[in-house]
């Protein structure tokens, strides 16, 4: 990954993985956008997740499925401006389930996730609303902001890191706080 906090040597990946009992989802984030490179990354860590978090040229998704049966498909969508919306429904049939961000993969370090940054949830939100797959919520949320995000974007889950992390370590204080907030507001909605 070029960018983010929580980075994980592959190594580790692989001992996870391998410690953890079916059907417990196993994610590996990769920032590669070969099919090949991520074929044989998925093979090395052996998780039954890819989380795509960057764009794959036409065709990839297909390539990966034939592959890799049995691994599910996360597309990682950065919702920058509206071109998000056409994104996700272009990319939606090939994959399990998309994951909106607020990442910026045009830079020249690309930034593919972990900036902990809010992007338009209204964007989001018509996203929810267009695509047949199931679609997670990630992007600057954290304790005080995800009642609102929950509400605004109604999305299938939610996907954090940054907003819950003080000095680079899980803060257990906010992650009470974050897990109170969700729990109150899907008893209300």
């Amino acid at each position: 990954m070029p960018s983010g906090p929580g980075v994980i040597e592959e190594a580790l990946i692989t001992e996870i993985a391998a410690a953890v009992p079916p059907p417990i989802a196993t994610f590996l984030l990769t920032s590669h956008d070969e099919v090949d490179a991520i074929i044989a990354q998925q093979h090395r860590c052996r998780t039954n997740i890819l989380q795509l978090v960057d764009a794959l040229p036409t065709g990839s998704h297909a390539k990966l499925r034939r592959a890799l049966p049995g691994v599910s498909l996360v597309q990682v969508i950065h919702v920058r401006d509206e071109a998000a919306i056409d994104e996700a429904q272009s990319v939606a049939p090939d994959v399990d389930t998309i994951l909106l961000d607020s990442g910026n993969p045009d830079l020249v370090t690309k930034e593919l996730g972990g900036t902990g940054r809010v992007h338009n949830w209204e964007i989001s939100r018509r996203i929810v609303e267009k695509v047949a797959v199931p679609v997670f919520l990630a992007g600057g949320l954290n304790p005080e902001n995800i009642t609102e995000a929950l509400t605004a974007v109604r999305p299938f889950g939610v996907d954090i890191c940054s907003g819950l992390r003080t000095d680079d370590a899980l803060d257990d204080v906010k992650l009470t706080s974050f897990v109170r907030a969700v729990h109150t507001t899907s008893e209300t909605s």
